[in-house]
């Protein structure tokens, strides 16, 4: 499938040229819709494109967002039925190996989500072994966290994948131990009376400023080596963070519920 790749002038320094890896699987399920295998290591990664220094620093909330993390605690969230037991120190929370994954008490249907994090500083492991996390929202369908900053993995694990479906646009990481903004602007997916998906999940996904995906949807929720389908839910559900095993930091988390509005017809 032939993709446009779309660039911010504004905001980019620098861009390189895509190239295969080499690195991932032959042997997995085809991607529908796409000539690519999950996971495919002959998959082009995406161009290299440096972001503005401003996407260094933290963003306000919003007025009317719900602060997920506020530097001090993570009453927010949980592990299961328990409290969350990620570590929070110097404003920021991290993945705590073994601990589990964390998600939010509450759950939402459409929403804009920010957030930032970082990798550890120095690096350790390569692949998909170098600061590995994600962000699974309704948590099901997951947006990768990974160190890509000369890291080469498989193209749909890049760091702002849709992991295992949609490779990013750009790969616009930062150094490790440097902070990494996503804003994220989803909406579930819809059924209908059969039970039959009349609106798949779609997201757009910007990091550091560049945009990875407009309006992308989702084939289905997230697996590995395999395509996961549809099943029936309520449309709604939390975020949720995976502890893989990497202190990834995280901090500054809101999130904006999103209406409903009327479009005009069009004539």
């Amino acid at each position: 499938m032939k993709t446009t790749r779309i660039l911010l002038p504004s905001l980019l320094l620098t861009s390189a040229v895509a190239f295969a890896t080499g690195v991932g699987y032959d042997d997995t399920p085809q991607i529908p819709g796409q000539q690519w295998k999950v996971h495919d290591k002959n998959r082009p990664n995406p161009p290299i494109v440096v972001p503005a220094e401003t996407f260094s620093h933290m963003a306000p909330a919003p007025a009317d967002a719900i602060v997920l993390f506020d530097g001090k605690d993570l009453s927010k969230w949980k592990s299961g039925d328990a409290e969350a037991k990620w570590n929070v120190a110097d404003g920021a929370f991290v993945v705590t190996k073994g601990a589990g994954d964390i998600e939010t008490r509450e759950k939402f249907g459409d929403f804009q989500l920010h957030i930032e994090w970082s990798a550890p500083n120095p690096p350790h492991g390569d692949s998909q072994g170098r600061g590995n996390s994600g962000i699974f929202l309704h948590g099901l369908y997951e947006v990768q966290v990974l160190d890509v900053y000369n890291n080469k993995t498989y193209a749909d694990g890049q760091a702002g994948g849709l992991y295992g479906q949609w490779a990013p646009l750009q790969n616009a990481v930062k150094k490790p131990g440097e902070w990494n903004s996503y804003d994220i602007v989803f909406e579930g997916p819809r059924f209908d009376a059969s039970g039959s998906v009349s609106r798949k999940a779609a997201v757009t996904v910007i990091h550091n400023g560049v945009v990875l995906h407009h309006h992308q949807e989702f084939n289905g929720p997230t697996g590995h080596r395999n395509v996961p389908k549809y099943a029936v839910y309520d449309s709604t559900g939390p975020i949720r963070l995976q502890d893989h095993g990497d202190p990834v930091r995280y901090r500054n988390v809101w999130i904006r519920p999103l209406g409903t509005y009327d479009r005009p017809e069009t004539k």
